[in-house]
């Protein structure tokens, strides 16, 4: 199996058994990842050396005028998708797997989590691995310390409040916060 075959099984949701041959290249995947990471988060770079690893971590040109803060860390790598003028602030960890989209314009503060993999409450099933992509439309603004839970869709204009754990879709236009994240109020958001 190679690494294209495997991301179009994590956009099915299938389960990946525990020891699969799924399994064992999502493992080598991490490994990649950890050492990409490694050498973004232990030293100084120019925007354009940053800019250059994040394209080796994700196997794919990413939006313009994209900046991000280091460290960084993510698991994967090969399953985010990034969009124009997007701002990832530092400590943020992407689980992504499941597959990750981050729309145009969207901020990204410090030490977020999304994570798009979940276990089976199941005890004899608990080692399989259920993706569960997450999608964040434009002009997103993700505040500190949030976490977007697998298969969430944050809608366009949107913000999570910081410190919030996002559970289920967001709309577009919304300010959601608290543990698990609450509609607090819709946003008059000019365009």
């Amino acid at each position: 199996m190679d690494i294209q075959t495997l991301i179009e099984k994590m956009k099915t949701g299938q389960e990946v058994l525990a020891g699969s041959a799924e399994f064992g290249l999502m493992h080598d995947l991490s490994q990649r990842a950890l050492q990409i990471t490694m050498a973004l988060n232990n030293r100084y770079h120019e925007p354009a050396e940053v800019l250059a690893l994040m394209q080796e971590l994700t196997g794919q040109q990413i939006g313009e005028n994209f900046t991000l803060f280091p460290p960084f860390y993510t698991d994967c790598g090969r399953h985010t998708t990034i969009g124009n003028h997007v701002f990832i602030n530092a400590g943020c960890k992407f689980q992504d797997q499941g597959g990750i989209s981050i729309g145009d314009r969207t901020l990204i503060g410090h030490n977020v989590v999304i994570a798009t993999l979940n276990h089976s409450f199941e005890v004899a099933k608990r080692g399989n691995l259920l993706p569960a992509a997450v999608t964040i439309g434009q002009d997103v603004w993700i505040g500190a310390n949030a976490t977007i839970c697998p298969g969430v869709t944050i809608g366009d204009g949107a913000v999570i409040a910081a410190g919030a754990v996002v559970t289920k879709d967001v709309a577009a236009k919304t300010l959601v916060g608290g543990v698990p994240a609450k509609v607090l109020k819709e946003l008059d958001v000019v365009e």
